[in-house]
């Protein structure tokens, strides 16, 4: 059994454009949230069913941002061992979002940046 698309999020340079433009493009709910590492985090939340949550933060002193999806995973740190060895780069990670799950990212052989979140059922 794979592992499923759990969480998705868009990092960039101006929080509240980005909020601004994803809640009147798409009528997401958007609301604060305690973000990772002292970054400026906020929680999406589509309300469809079948839809998956996500977030919008910003900025990140020295880094343009990204949009990506996380990946449910068992395990980060041993996650993030094999992306490795498959020719994946860690970028970040394992980190535990405080009141939240582990998390980490990476970046694919192409340079893509995908996340992983830790999660009980992705056995």
């Amino acid at each position: 059994m794979g592992n499923p698309v759990v969480h998705f999020e868009v990092i960039g340079k101006d929080l509240p454009a980005l909020q601004r433009f994803f809640q009147q493009a798409f009528g997401w709910q958007i609301e604060p949230s305690s973000g990772a590492n002292g970054v400026d985090y906020m929680l999406i939340h589509p309300k469809v069913p079948g839809g998956i949550d996500g977030g919008i933060g910003g900025p990140v002193d020295g880094y343009g941002g990204h949009a990506t999806f996380y990946v449910g995973v068992p395990d980060v740190e041993e996650s993030l061992a094999a992306i490795e060895r498959l020719g994946g780069r860690r970028m970040m990670g394992p980190d535990k979002v405080p009141g939240g799950p582990t998390i980490g990212l990476f970046t694919d052989p192409e340079d893509h940046v995908i996340g992983l979140v830790q999660i009980d059922n992705a056995k």
